[in-house]
């Protein structure tokens, strides 16, 4: 639950969709504001908070299930799992909000949205661990995008992954907050251009 609460982005494409439809998106266009870097600033805000508030119902559920929990892992792969939450983040946020600026060229994403929320609940880890799957699928899965979601952080923190696997791991996982950063920008920039706005 705290590695999938970091990757969760409630509302952000459906809401990035409506400010399109609606106009609302007017305000980044005409205004100095960066979209994509004020929602970043909001989500960031969002999880510190909700994080904050979270502390002591999530410090009393490890404290009721610690029977279940080998110990807390070492230095280094606490480490690994901060940055592998960190990377979650990103990788949700501009997952999501790549599929907002498909509202840009339709006025409807909810459909896409739930279709993206059915794969994202079963292939990121948050069902069911993704080791369950065998052979071929479970491959076919953990080269998606979507594993390092929820599954790889809980892995590291568990002790799963580790050494060399881990850092080939990570260095996955930036590849795709990197090809996602690029593809929302590029959306963006289009999307802008195709962009028109009537009435009063």
């Amino acid at each position: 639950m705290v590695s999938r609460a970091f990757s969760s982005m409630p509302g952000l494409a459906s809401g990035i969709a409506r400010d399109i439809r609606s106009g609302a998106v007017k305000k980044y266009l005409i205004q100095p504001v960066d979209m994509i870097g004020f929602l970043l600033l909001y989500r960031m805000a969002h999880k510190l908070v909700y994080y904050a508030v979270a502390l002591v119902p999530f410090a009393a559920v490890f404290y009721l299930l610690r029977g279940y929990f080998p110990g807390w892992p070492d230095g280094l792969t606490m480490l690994a799992y901060v940055a592998s939450l960190v990377l979650s983040f990103l990788l949700g946020f501009f997952l999501e909000a790549l599929i907002g600026m498909v509202g840009f060229w339709t006025l409807e994403v909810s459909s896409l949205l739930w279709i993206y929320m059915l794969f994202n609940f079963f292939f990121s880890g948050h069902m069911f661990p993704i080791d369950m799957l065998p052979g071929a699928w479970g491959s076919l899965v953990k080269s998606t995008p979507l594993v390092y979601l929820a599954y790889f952080p809980s892995a590291v923190f568990l002790g799963k992954i580790a050494g060399a696997e881990l850092a080939w791991g990570l260095a996955i996982q930036c590849g795709w907050v990197a090809f996602f950063i690029v593809t929302a920008r590029v959306a963006f920039c289009r999307g802008v251009r195709h962009y028109s706005g009537f009435g009063g």
